[in-house]
């Protein structure tokens, strides 16, 4: 049989990417908020090996404001489905069919996917599905993507309609000016729109609400958009609003007649009530922030000060077993002392020292998505709107810089979900500050080394202490190179709901997954070139003080740079150097370097540097560049190496400045 693609699509947070991993098997991340998606990602049918399902980032409307929306509208029209599934939330249909009545001009076979209908019944609600299948022209399917109901009939019913080429039997849900203006512009452009290869239907109604990409999509001549522009000031006249606002009343009118025919309105949901009396005092004026830093803090505690040490201990013991038996088995085997040390103190040591810290990585989002799976995390976006409206940004900007203390590349891949440009770039420029999980082992090693009584206390600090450097920043930028205002924030808030076991667990294990790959291949690799660089000389004779290898050799020409900071060893600039490849490179390089073991490294450390010197360690591997993956992200979001090395820069001369007065103003406070 020819394989079928299909266009999986639908508003922000309906559901596409759970019903996208029910179609597919595939695991990818499900989040209770919006912009979790932010590029197209493809996956087989399990049941239907020939049928591709493509999950397309959330969009309100076929016009396009932000990057992630373009990704959805030009597959549709130039990605080829052979059928589109529309998923929409059946306890708020009013506002997601209006995406349903444009996808049907597109002339493409479509099947409606009313999900969530397991909430629709529990309160008491109906959906005339037959009835509502009729008057829309194309097949409707009630579905729970959530509890796996009725995924397979829609998959059946989505399959048969491709193959049939059953197109929709109704594209015109228009009345009145509104209807005589698209069908004469439908006649203006129906030529231009067939040698665009877009439905004359769909062309028409994108030019009628005043759709700039259509008009030059479709190469209109002077003449044609004078008489376009005629014809559209006649219909805003009669019809006694502009044309977009005309074209959405058409819309949303319609939509009104049909859920009055076809569906029985549940009162509201349990979710839904259980939702606003937790909002009176999760998003109230007064206690929502303190509330959002008092559970950020007692995160911190957990992870840091009582589950992650312990577990961190467990895996500990567990690899120095490891390192033990694997000692053994080379002595045994009469492996050369050399290349012994090779694999001990240089490849085992380096990752050993990252892996320790895998619990504690584990711990962190587990919490993490509890709450972001729960629904909360889009109440912090909503309350930290007036918050960031200080430095220029809106509140859809914390979804970025939220996914930062994840990950940085992520991050600012998520910044398409911003419909300025401004707004966009200026996130972007933000989002570094964030301390990303990969630095985690840094601070748990030094704190460990440190100041063992207080490592949640010193991690919270770290981690506002990103934040308000990043809202300084901020202020910065607002004022010089991005004045200006951010557009109004709107943000659909979901409806609290239990975290699933299942996504809080695939959650964690992406980010267990992402750890482990990187400890054994960039941190493996780095491990062993540290280890050789400061084994050898130039003529590659080894040497037993590691001060005269190559590597001290070339690490003491930039280390000169940190004297001010307070740390001019060049095995600590040498350390800085190579976490640009991986952030944990950090750890695995002074491990490496100072020849310890992954329990012995605190020891270590606490000898090498003073506690004021690792603070402004700390301070300077808190706020420096991110890593090459997170540089590469920004050059390919921000069109070229010269803003990504202009970022670069920036953000690692804010580093050197802020390590700088952490570390001469606490020697003038005595603290050297």
């Amino acid at each position: 049989m020819k394989e079928l693609t299909f266009a999986l699509i639908g508003n922000p947070n309906c559901g596409k990417t759970t019903l996208f991993n029910q179609l597919t098997g595939s695991n990818q991340h499900v989040g209770n908020f919006p912009g979790v998606t932010v590029d197209k990602k493809e996956g087989r049918v399990r049941s239907h090996p020939d049928v591709v399902v493509v999950d397309l980032p959330g969009i309100y409307s076929l016009s396009p404001y932000t990057a992630e929306e373009v990704v959805s509208r030009d597959f549709l029209l130039h990605g080829n489905p052979a059928g589109v599934i529309n998923i929409v939330d059946a306890t708020t249909l009013e506002r997601n069919l209006y995406l349903t009545l444009q996808l049907v001009e597109l002339r493409i076979p479509t099947v409606l996917a009313l999900n969530m209908m397991d909430e629709v019944r529990a309160n008491g609600g109906y959906i005339d599905v037959a009835a509502m299948e009729a008057e829309l022209g194309i097949p409707v399917v009630p579905i729970s993507a959530s509890k796996n109901e009725g995924v397979e009939e829609l998959c059946s019913r989505a399959i048969r309609a491709a193959r049939e080429k059953a197109l929709p039997r109704r594209v015109d849900f228009c009345t009145g000016e509104v209807h005589r203006a698209i069908h004469s512009i439908t006649h203006l452009v129906e030529q231009k729109a067939e040698l665009a290869a877009i439905p004359a239907r769909f062309a028409a109604s994108k030019l009628a609400e005043g759709d700039p990409l259509m008009a030059d999509s479709l190469h209109l001549t002077e003449s044609e958009r004078h008489l376009l522009e005629h014809l559209l000031s006649e219909m805003e006249a009669a019809h006694g609003m502009d044309r977009e606002a005309a074209m959405a009343d058409m819309r949303y009118t319609y939509i009104e007649k049909l859920c009055a025919q076809t569906v029985v309105r549940p009162g509201d949901t349990k979710e839904q009530l259980r939702s606003v009396e937790i909002d009176k005092v999760l998003t109230s004026k007064f206690w929502a922030i303190p509330i959002f830093f008092g559970i950020m803090v007692t995160i911190f505690f957990l992870t840091f000060g009582l589950i992650g040490p312990f577990l961190n201990s467990i895996m500990e013991e567990a690899l120095d077993l490891v390192a033990l038996g694997l000692s053994g088995a080379l002595v045994r085997w009469g492996v050369n002392p050399t290349l012994r040390s090779l694999v001990l103190d240089g490849a085992f040591a380096g990752v050993a020292s990252v892996l320790s810290f895998l619990p504690t990585i584990v711990t962190l989002f587990f919490f993490l998505s509890l709450l972001e799976d729960s629904g909360y995390m889009a109440r912090v976006a909503f309350v930290t709107d007036r918050l960031l409206r200080r430095i220029g940004l809106s509140g859809r900007s914390f979804v970025p810089l939220l996914i930062g203390f994840g990950c940085s590349v992520p991050a600012i891949m998520a910044t398409r979900t911003l419909a300025s440009e401004r707004d966009r770039k200026m996130t972007i420029r933000l989002t570094p500050f964030m301390s990303c999980s990969a630095k985690l082992p840094i601070y748990s090693v030094f704190t460990l080394a440190f100041f063992p009584k207080h490592r949640a206390l010193v991690m919270c600090c770290l981690y506002f202490g990103g934040m308000l450097v990043g809202i300084l920043y901020g202020l910065l930028l607002k004022n010089t190179a991005f004045k200006g205002n951010p557009i109004p924030f709107v943000m659909e808030l979901p409806a609290y709901r239990l975290p699933s076991p299942k996504s809080v667990l695939l959650h964690m294990w992406e980010k267990a997954k992402d750890f482990l790959v990187k400890a054994f291949t960039i941190i493996f690799v780095a491990s062993l070139v540290v280890w050789c660089l400061q084994s050898f000389d130039f003529g590659f004779n080894p040497v037993d003080d590691s001060s005269r290898s190559m590597l001290a050799s070339v690490s003491r020409l930039i280390a000169p740079i940190f004297i001010p900071l307070g740390f001019s060893d060049w095995r600590a600039a040498t350390a800085l150097v190579t976490g640009l490849s991986a952030k944990e490179a950090v750890v695995s390089t002074l491990s490496v370097l100072l020849g310890a073991g992954d329990a012995e490294l605190p020891t270590l450390l606490a000898g090498f540097f003073t506690p004021l010197q690792a603070v402004s360690f700390l301070t300077f591997t808190l706020l420096y560049m991110p890593c090459v993956a997170a540089m590469a992200a920004v050059k390919r979001e921000m069109g070229g190496w010269k803003a990504a090395v202009s970022l670069m820069a920036q953000q690692t001369g804010v580093a050197w400045l802020v390590a700088l007065f952490v570390y001469q103003g606490g020697r003038l406070l005595g603290l050297g």
